[in-house]
Order: C-alpha cells, then sequence, then structure tokens
C-alpha cells in the first residue's frame, strides 16, 4: 500500500531514466508513477545533479479538488487526477506543494496543489514533441 502523500512528495514516471538514479529508494505508486522516498527536496536536486540530470520545476500550478476533509483515499484520488494532467503534457516528475482544506457556505472542501517536474539529460527544456521519447 502507497504511502500517504503530503506536502513536498515527488512522484517521478517510471522509465529508464528514473532508473538511473542509483541509490533513491522509491515505491510504486499508481498507474506507472513512483513515489520518491526522500529525506529531503535539497538532497534529491543534489542526486540529481550528481546524475547529470536536470530536474526542471514548471511554475504552473496544477490542482484538484474534492468535497470534504482530507483523507488518504480522497487525497490519492486527487493526486492520481493531477497525474493524468501532468501525463498529458508529457513531463516525468510531479510535486505536491499544498494539502489545503477551505470553506465555501459553510461547506468543506480540499485542494490539493502541485507541479510538474520534469527530469532529463542537459540544462534546456525539451519541447513537448521530444519529451515522450526522452
Amino acid at each position: 500500500m502507497p504511502t500517504d502523500v503530503q506536502v513536498g512528495t515527488i512522484l517521478m514516471k517510471q522509465g529508464p531514466l528514473t532508473s538511473e538514479f542509483v541509490g533513491l529508494d522509491s515505491e510504486v505508486y499508481s498507474g506507472g508513477w513512483s513515489l520518491m522516498k526522500l529525506i529531503n527536496r535539497s538532497a534529491f536536486d543534489k542526486e540529481m545533479h550528481a546524475s547529470g540530470c536536470t530536474f526542471f520545476f514548471l511554475a504552473a500550478e496544477v490542482k484538484a479538488t474534492f468535497f470534504g476533509g482530507i483523507g488518504l483515499n480522497r487525497v490519492r484520488n486527487a493526486v492520481k487526477r493531477i497525474l493524468r494532467k501532468v501525463e498529458l503534457q508529457h513531463f516525468n516528475g510531479l510535486e505536491v506543494t499544498g494539502i489545503a482544506t477551505k470553506h465555501f457556505l459553510g461547506i468543506p472542501y480540499t485542494v490539493v496543489t502541485a507541479h510538474s517536474r520534469h527530469a532529463q539529460q542537459g540544462c534546456y527544456l525539451e519541447g513537448i514533441h521530444q519529451r515522450p521519447t526522452s
């Protein structure tokens, strides 16, 4: 059973590039995505850099909203919806940046926010047509 997703969690698409990261522990999460077990994000960035990769952080937020408070299965389903959105852009990483419960007219709802991440060789982000093949 996957570990709980929380703010700061990084998920990576399983593939040849992500298998190169020797020493990084991961756990299968959902649909070809792995949850990276990290001590902190800066350590992960250092590992990526040491392997010759650049780990891009994309500014645009990706969100999923659901009614009710924070629950393990609800957050997991929201993350899966976000992952489907990220896959459409052919990015191979995701970082959860926020999980917040809010109220509107007394009705609670939760917003899960994340940012796309992309690991690749080189210092320039590849175009959408090159990303699926790398």
